[in-house]
């Protein structure tokens, strides 16, 4: 049920007094916001109140509650129904705190855990972008990236929304990261539940389905999106359950830079030495071995707030280099199988993919010092620690580079050489090897094989997918967000789009929630080049085109087709970008004046020195490490 906006003022205000808040309270606290009739919800557990963006004409709702707070005796369990509230409109105008976050390593010298309001346990609210009068419109439903143990609901897809028609709502969610949200164990397995956060996100999908539409939403055409960590999870609830639920919470995926790192079992080495570590720095671990079963997991539920947070950021944050101490492992029953197995055997939920990764994903991962040979194989050492002797020699191999003269950085081509293996707008020779490697391990084969896995001849249905490679210099990972968002998040995306570029990619996104096609039709096209007056961008987006932009099929020659989108002219401009351990890097970027988007078709095979054939070969390796 969805009620009026349209209130008597006696009632507006009696609402607005039992929320606590006044219409100048709620005025000061969200700018463009019109008056204090904003739109209204019944969701049965609760009444909430959004506002109306006159800037996007938008009706929006932030910091709604999904689920109960996940503390005390609820920590790593499954997520349940929040307590009934119908004795109050709740206001729903400012984004929920964010939830713990843990950060990866290495530990800045200059971190300092604080105990700030903005971080609470009590974080399952996801927020809404809906437009005016919207009646059984498609949804995407987006969750945000940060390597399982950072970030928060704040992402604004206002932009995407509007230069797509109006034609669909945005959903966004919050779910727990560090080991709020992925702490494992056999202890955990046995007394709660492993990959609790990958529940939060299950979860907020079965509350679209039987929510969303009260807010003119249609559950039978989700879209579920991601990028990063973010795009990772979509590829997890793809394989949700063995892949057995179909069509029941989406019909349709994006993956933007999906992230995989090692997936071990929910009891394996890494897992159970990260609980070890949390329990020890939360003072609930007895070193001398002679706990009774479930004391620790007991000792944990039961510590305050700030404890286990301070002990979640401190063990992840010394962790490996890049990398956070907590994330999703197989656990037999949500996640049942690696990715690499399960994908390549067409094991997915869901009909449609639009799968994508950056041109150079790996810097902010790896150590910036990897200068010889010897630097490179101790780095593979490190992090592929199961690896035998054999295999190391021939991953070795595989990455051979020929000796690299130090010189200028720039963009590949992808077609021709140099290529990616040992040259990049970030490094060159041994340190681009490893940075190289660490991206098509970790980012760039998660999303060829997603791709692969929508093919017909996999999934044995009408499955189909759709690639593309982010290459907008220097395409740095979460450069992307740059063109979905339209919010300058990226230091080194800043006036590297064209107006024309920005729109295309928002429109390939928005057709393909609205209308399960990415490729965009000659009307819309012409639309984007066109200026008022008559004249011509001069931006090239034929590419993406309606019958240009081939189905992924994932084999034969013609079988990697891939929408490179780019950008060509401008000037260059030297910036400095920090990687993970603050090291300044100087990159080249191009910007300004004379910006022309410049997409194309490629074989998404033979790229990069047959990075195809790269990830073919990380997709046997994963079914051979032990977990």
């Amino acid at each position: 049920m969805r009620l009026s906006v349209h209130h008597s003022v006696y009632a507006v205000f009696m609402s607005l007094l039992s929320s606590g808040l006044s219409c100048e309270g709620i005025r000061a606290r969200q700018a463009n916001l019109s008056d204090c009739s904003g739109p209204v919800v019944e969701l049965g557990y609760g009444v909430f109140r959004g506002y109306f963006n006159e800037t996007s004409q938008l009706n929006i709702y932030k910091g709604i509650r999904y689920a109960a707070p996940p503390i005390g005796a609820l920590r790593w369990q499954k997520p349940s129904l929040p307590a009934v509230n119908r004795t109050q409109v709740t206001p729903a105008i400012t984004f929920a705190p964010r939830c713990p976050q843990s950060p990866n390593a290495p530990l800045a010298p200059t971190y300092r855990f604080t105990t700030s309001g903005l971080i609470n346990e009590d974080c399952l609210f996801l927020s809404i972008y809906s437009p005016q009068n919207a009646t059984n419109l498609p949804v995407m439903f987006w969750i945000h990236g940060g390597g399982y143990g950072a970030g928060y609901g704040a992402d604004d897809f206002s932009e995407l929304i509007t230069s797509n028609a109006h034609g669909f709502i945005v959903v966004v969610i919050q779910y727990r990261l560090g080991a709020f949200g992925f702490l494992s164990s056999a202890e955990v397995s046995r007394f709660g539940v492993a990959n609790a956060g990958l529940h939060d996100m299950h979860f907020a999908l079965a509350w679209v389905q039987k929510h969303i539409r009260a807010f003119g939403g249609d559950p039978g055409r989700v879209t579920i999106a991601g990028e990063s960590a973010g795009g990772g999870a979509v590829m997890l609830q793809i394989m949700a359950y063995g892949g057995e639920e179909g069509v029941r919470y989406f019909r349709n995926a994006i993956v933007a830079s999906p992230y995989l790192p090692m997936q071990w079992g929910y009891d394996g080495v890494a897992p159970t030495r990260s609980y070890d570590l949390f329990a020890e720095a939360a003072g609930c671990f007895d070193a001398s071995g002679n706990e009774t079963e479930g004391k620790v997991f007991a000792c944990l539920q039961a510590r305050d707030s700030i404890t286990l947070q301070n002990a979640s950021a401190q063990v992840s944050g010394r962790g490996k280099y890049g990398q956070w101490a907590f994330l999703p492992v197989t656990d037999g029953k949500l996640a049942q199988k690696r990715p690499s197995e399960q994908l390549l055997a067409g094991e997915v939920n869901g009909v449609r993919l639009l799968s994508g990764n950056n041109a150079n994903e790996g810097p902010g991962f790896v150590p910036q010092n990897i200068n010889s040979s010897e630097d490179f194989d101790i780095y593979l050492q490190s992090l592929f620690p199961l690896l035998d002797s054999k295999t190391l020699s021939k991953l070795a191999s595989i990455y051979h580079i020929p000796a690299t003269t130090p010189g200028p950085l720039f963009s590949t081509l992808g077609t021709t050489k140099p290529t990616a293996l040992n040259q990049s707008e970030f490094a060159i020779g041994q340190q681009q090897r490893a940075n190289n490697l660490y991206a098509e391990t970790t980012f760039v084969c998660p999303s060829y094989w997603l791709a692969s896995a929508y093919s017909s001849r996999k999934t044995g249905r009408a499955t189909a997918a759709w690639k593309y490679q982010y290459s907008v210099p220097p395409s740095e990972h979460g450069a992307d967000l740059d063109a979905y968002e339209a919010i300058d998040r990226e230091a080194l995306g800043l006036g590297t789009l064209s107006a024309g570029f920005r729109t295309a990619v928002q429109k390939i996104w928005g057709r393909f929630v609205v209308f399960d096609d990415p490729t965009l039709p000659a009307e819309v096209v012409e639309g984007i080049v066109t200026l008022p007056d008559g004249t011509l961008t001069g931006d090239h987006l034929t590419a993406a085109g309606e019958g240009v932009w081939p189905i992924w099929e994932g084999n034969g020659v013609a079988g990697y087709q891939m929408l490179n989108l780019n950008m060509t002219g401008g000037h260059e401009t030297l910036v400095s970008w920090g990687g993970a351990d603050g090291v300044k890097i100087n990159v080249t970027q191009y910007a300004g004046p004379g910006l022309e988007a410049r997409l194309d078709i490629v074989d998404a095979w033979s790229w990069e020195g047959y990075r195809g054939a790269r990830c073919d070969f990380w997709a046997d390796i994963g079914k051979l490490v032990p977990e």
